[in-house]
């Protein structure tokens, strides 16, 4: 299974988007497709299977085997011993060529190393995962050592792997240094609609940012896709889905975030958007371009 050590093409061989977008680019252009997490395989075999025939649409899926943990604090990693539903969903997306990234919660920093490290291992070793997204990640400047200790050692421990951080938020500048990739936008439509983009930003190529949307009308999708490429996103993730429960919890202020939320179940990203196929159709279209 390919690795996504050269940022200039995804694990299908997809060339990625090297600049933000021009004025003389319309549509869904080069925009990719990052799944941020589906229910388990036995919940959701039609979303695991419709993943492997999306080919060249997808950067990225994370896998996240256990799902929320009872204490609620941890919200889910690679479990507790090998399931056979994920491995066989797994090597179905690796077959085609897709980037499987592991699910690791940070907790707002506050998750213990070596507990991190342990569940990466077992990421790579159960289901030999391309990197991994590192979900509730810190950003603000504070915490900004500590996650690049950890990003270090994982990128040592997957060679070289893809790493994506889950901030949900623009973070402080220097977090574009710790990852290949950030999540930038993590929230609803309502929000997205209205956000603006960090200056920084702008000193950074179009794949080193993604944005995952959920309560995206069907009929607002091409007005998504133009403000992922005007805010410099080249990876999003929409869905009709909502979940209200996920916007519960405490905020963390910061002088270049938002919010941390903390974790609760949200079950807006258990399945692929009613529109699915629509998207994997318009961004197909795209890459042929």
């Amino acid at each position: 299974m390919p690795h996504l050590t050269d940022s200039d093409v995804t694990a299908a061989g997809r060339p990625r988007p090297g600049c933000r977008k021009q004025p003389g680019e319309e549509g869904w252009g080069r925009l990719a497709l990052g799944v941020p997490g589906l229910a388990h395989p036995l919940l959701a075999p039609a979303e695991w299977g419709g993943l492997s025939r999306s080919g060249a649409s997808l950067d990225w899926v994370v896998l996240n085997v256990s799902g929320g943990r009872v204490d609620r604090k941890v919200s889910g990693g690679p479990g507790e011993r090998p399931d056979p539903h994920c491995l066989e969903a797994v090597g179905r997306l690796r077959n085609a060529g897709v980037c499987v990234l592991g699910h690791l919660d940070l907790c707002g920093g506050e998750r213990p190393h070596a507990d991190l490290i342990g569940d990466a291992c077992h990421f790579l070793e159960w289901y030999r995962v391309d990197g991994f997204l590192l979900d509730r990640c810190p950003a603000d400047r504070a915490a900004l050592s500590r996650v690049c200790r950890t990003t270090a050692m994982l990128e040592v421990l997957s060679d070289g792997g893809h790493l994506v951080l889950g901030q949900g938020v623009h973070p402080y500048p220097g977090y574009a240094e710790a990852a290949d990739q950030l999540i930038t936008f993590c929230g609803h439509w309502t929000e997205y609609r209205w956000s603006q983009v960090a200056e920084w930003t702008a000193d950074y190529p179009a794949e080193r940012f993604a944005h995952v949307v959920q309560g995206v009308p069907r009929t607002h999708l091409e007005e998504a896709a133009r403000i992922a490429r005007w805010q410099g996103a080249s990876t999003v993730f929409f869905t009709d889905r909502t979940e209200r429960a996920a916007r519960a919890g405490h905020s963390v202020q910061t002088g270049h975030s938002q919010r941390i939320p903390e974790y609760t179940a949200n079950t807006a990203f258990d399945t692929l958007p009613g529109y699915w196929d629509e998207i994997v159709s318009q961004i197909g279209l795209g890459v042929s371009e």
